[in-house]
């Protein structure tokens, strides 16, 4: 299954989800605009997204909620290109460098790029923490429940299952649904 390009060809691609979140400004405006932008990269097709989620902070909790939504996209882009891709538009949004697990204007992650696992400087596929926060597998469960966590063979639904701490995730909006 593919997608036409702007000349009219086939464009087939690679399944991949990425994590929305942020906290600065209007974090849920901020969440629409940044998913229309991965959106209209050439080479990328937005598939559906997730509804919007505020989200308590982890880390240092002397900031401000979260928003955080998952987006499923088709890509012809490899790993590295999203992420550069994924890094030019936090950086046109607003984003500085900051404490980890600081508040942000913006913030883009590869959750999964396939069934592909890459362990490189600067990137690591399926994103190492997911397995751990409610406020990607709520969202990521809600669109892709299915989708099979290539290192750890269990699905979305399972490792949301397991998950211990759920607290502070709460639904704001309903998805988009197919875009």
């Amino acid at each position: 299954m593919g997608f036409r390009g702007e000349s009219g060809e086939e464009i087939r691609g690679v399944i991949a989800f990425v994590g929305v979140g942020a906290n600065l400004g209007d974090p849920a405006e901020g969440c629409r605009d940044a998913l229309k932008k991965v959106g209209a990269i050439p080479g990328i097709r937005l598939l559906r997204a997730s509804s919007l989620y505020r989200t308590k902070p982890v880390g240092p909790q002397d900031q401000p909620d979260f928003i955080n939504a998952v987006a499923e996209i088709r890509t012809v882009l490899s790993p590295q290109r999203l992420l550069g891709v994924l890094k030019e538009i936090e950086r046109g949004m607003g984003r500085g460098d900051g404490p980890k697990w600081g508040p942000r204007v913006m913030d883009l992650d590869i959750l999964f790029y396939g069934q592909d696992v890459v362990h490189e400087e600067g990137l690591r596929i399926p994103h190492p923490e997911l397995h751990k926060r409610a406020f990607v597998l709520i969202p990521l469960c809600e669109i892709a429940s299915y989708v099979i966590h290539p290192e750890f063979g269990v699905s979305v639904r399972g490792l949301m299952d397991r998950l211990t701490d759920r607290d502070g995730v709460e639904k704001l909006e309903q998805s988009a649904g197919r875009l």
